[in-house]
């Protein structure tokens, strides 16, 4: 009977900036309505200022998502170019560099320098990656994947603060949108957590406890500069 472990990490393409972009649309367009309303603001102009802030934050993420990951990609590239380059110039060298690696992670010398060339036999450039440059197919960059992610979950978190605003208007605005929004963030984190395997209790938290940091500290600035209008 065979057995085998669930991995997670092979979700962090796609989980990483998901999280970021909802937990970011969550709590800047919560603190974004809530800093507004402190300002004693009319429904249509916090409803504006959300609506804007929306827009603003999804573009905003996938355009930073889209320049940060092709950074990571760009080096990516060029280290692999310059490891290809090295493997035809240098094989030889290549496979005693690969071995000393295994021989490092406690390979017997003889059984490593047999792994390294049949690794290097099969896919020279592969085994490199993965084991010198620290290169591999599930964590690798991928630009447009990490910017649709983080706009479209961007899009989705903001929306959640925006649509309590709209429905529940008046002297309860801010209590309703940030006692929702901690749900929210609360909800994202444990789910967060629960898809990377990590502890829901203490994702949860941390997402919470952060985003009523950032909300609570918006409202004093709306409050502040309502009093001095």
């Amino acid at each position: 009977m065979t057995h085998s472990e669930a991995h997670k990490s092979h979700r962090v393409g796609w989980l990483r900036p998901a999280v970021l972009g909802a937990n970011d649309g969550i709590v800047s367009t919560a603190s974004l309505i809530i800093g507004v309303a402190a300002a004693n603001t009319t429904q249509e102009n916090i409803l504006l200022a959300g609506v804007a802030g929306l827009a603003a934050g999804a573009l905003s993420m996938a355009a930073g998502e889209y320049v940060s990951v092709s950074s990571q990609s760009d080096t990516e590239n060029a280290d692999l170019a310059l490891e290809k380059k090295s493997l035809e110039d240098n094989l030889e060298s290549e496979k005693d560099e690969l071995a000393k690696i295994y021989q490092d992670r406690g390979l017997e010398s003889a059984l490593a320098r047999q792994v390294a060339e049949q690794l290097m036999a099969h896919d020279a450039l592969g085994a490199h990656a993965r084991d010198e440059i620290g290169i591999s197919k599930n964590a690798s960059a991928r630009p447009v994947q990490a910017a649709v992610y983080s706009a479209g979950a961007f899009t989705v978190g903001a929306a959640l603060p925006l649509s309590v605003a709209w429905i529940i208007p008046g002297y309860y605005l801010i209590v309703a949108v940030a006692v929702l929004s901690l749900f929210f963030l609360a909800f994202l984190g444990g789910l967060a957590a629960r898809a990377g395997g990590a502890s829901i209790m203490i994702g949860a938290f941390r997402v919470a406890f952060l985003g009523a940091l950032a909300m609570g500290l918006t409202a004093v600035v709306g409050r502040i500069f309502g009093i001095v209008a």
